[in-house]
């Protein structure tokens, strides 16, 4: 049987989770999920004077947010410093790693002669061959793996494919520190073997840290993980994404008001492709998702195109869910949640407030006649339709309204006869009707408006535009 595929996300919590992290996330979840694999969240928090709680919460709410669920209780790498010590301690009893008691002034003298003569400035320690008997008491020392010598380091890379490191460019990676904590790489590549992690899909920034990785697998005994090192995002320039290119925390994202799925559907794009497919739901991109059709160059940004594919979502999401993504939205941007009343009309609004909508922002403009509280005042330019002649109209037609079969072919087939009974075109009656049920020119249908609305507060606000002047 074949091997269960493990993927993982190790955010560093130093900050918000990241435009480009989230991508990552989402390539390693799409990976295990389309596989019936595991998807793992291991936190690196090693770092403990720029590592924060709250840095943390911001990078599960962000995973949370995005939908991207992961297997298993999330791992500290910190909390694991002992394991990996453990690891070092094994290396340098099997003689692959060994005690280095150089200072970093000799090494400091080291560099600076090798620079002078022109050679590698990478260290060589005089303690590699040393044998216990030769070693100082009491001296402060870190561990060092030895690192091969000769020949060649091969990164078989899924998306890179062959990258080749020569040997002597790899110096005694320190394993563990003179006051015996734990390296970054030393810990990665033992968190990534305890995990069971088979697959590992990260930023092509990490391309050289795979070499020195494969250092401790290999004098471990461990089978390497499959490598999938993806492009970074840059900014609509081309340049590296930076602050200067707007938005760059997931958070943000949803305080401007996308729709997760829409993020989801625009990250996997950004970068990957199958076929000509541009607007796909989870089930597909989980069906189709592979390293192969990860591109080589970096991915650009375009807000355009996010736009474009989460209107796409929004208009073809499930309602009851959207108006829970929406409720989410407010509470994330410090608004008022929306009460039954208000849920009510929304839900039975929906159908005519989705369409071209592409944010929750637009969403909630194009509702703006249920969120209006009676009296409507309507806006300055929007008030010049309800003059003297408009408001009699607007009295005359009401009382028919009020017998009316509640349903869109009664409403529209009286107020287009209503419209031709006066001579005039029902556009001609549609300003003062908007002006009366929204204030504002922008609005769906009236009909739509009317609908949503329901015959009583439609025909209260009716009554109260064309009552406004007396």
């Amino acid at each position: 049987m074949s091997q269960q595929v493990v993927t993982r996300f190790a955010p560093s919590p130093t900050g918000y989770l990241h435009i480009g992290g989230a991508r990552t996330a989402l390539f390693n979840w799409l990976f295990a999920r389309g596989r019936g694999g595991k998807f793992l969240l291991r936190i690196e928090d090693t770092d403990r004077a720029r590592s924060t709680p709250e840095a943390t919460q911001a990078i599960l709410d962000g995973l949370a947010w995005l939908g991207l669920d992961h297997d298993d209780e999330a791992i500290s790498q910190f909390e694991r410093a002992d394991r990996h010590a453990e690891v070092a301690r094994k290396l340098l009893a099997e003689g692959m790693a060994y005690k280095c008691f150089a200072t970093q002034d000799e090494i400091e003298t080291f560099r600076e002669a090798a620079r002078a003569e022109g050679r590698s400035t990478l260290y060589q320690s005089p303690w590699r061959d040393a044998t216990p008997d030769q070693h100082p008491t009491d001296m402060p020392h870190v561990i060092r793996i030895k690192a091969p010598r000769d020949g060649v380091t091969v990164i078989r890379d899924e998306v890179q494919g062959d990258v080749t490191i020569r040997n002597d460019q790899l110096d005694d990676m320190v394993l563990l520190r003179g006051d015996g904590t734990p390296v970054y790489m030393l810990a990665v590549a033992v968190d990534d073997h305890d995990m069971g992690v088979t697959h590992v899909i990260r930023g092509d920034d990490h391309l050289n840290n795979a070499a020195r990785q494969m250092m401790i697998y290999q004098a471990m005994g461990w089978p390497l993980p499959v490598y999938a090192h993806i492009p970074l995002i840059h900014g609509p320039d081309g340049k590296k994404l930076s602050k200067r290119h707007g938005a760059l925390g997931v958070e943000e994202y949803q305080k401007m008001g996308y729709p997760a799925a829409g993020i989801r559907n625009y990250l996997a794009r950004l970068g990957w492709s199958h076929g000509d497919a541009e607007f796909f739901d989870d089930a597909q991109a989980q069906a189709w998702f592979d390293l192969k059709g990860i591109g080589k160059s970096p991915a650009r940004l375009d807000f355009k195109k996010l736009e474009n594919l989460c209107g796409q979502h929004i208009a073809a999401a499930d309602d009851a869910a959207l108006l829970h993504e929406l409720q989410g939205f407010l509470a994330a941007t410090g608004q008022p949640a929306l009460d039954d009343t208000k849920l009510t009309l929304f839900s039975r609004g929906m159908y005519c407030l989705k369409e071209r909508a592409k944010t929750f922002p637009e969403l909630l403009d194009k509702a703006a006649f249920i969120l209006a509280t009676r009296p409507i005042q309507p806006e300055e330019k929007v008030a010049e339709q309800l003059d003297t002649v408009s408001r009699g109209i607007l009295k005359e037609l009401t009382p028919q309204l009020q017998t009316a079969t509640w349903t869109r072919e009664d409403i529209e087939g009286l107020a287009t006869q209503f419209a031709e009974d006066h001579g005039m075109k029902f556009g001609k009656l549609a300003g003062p009707l908007r002006a009366a049920l929204a204030g504002r020119s922008a609005t769906p249908s009236v009909f739509d408006m009317m609908l949503v609305l329901g015959r009583d507060e439609t025909i209260a606000r009716l009554t109260d535009a064309a009552c406004g002047g007396d």
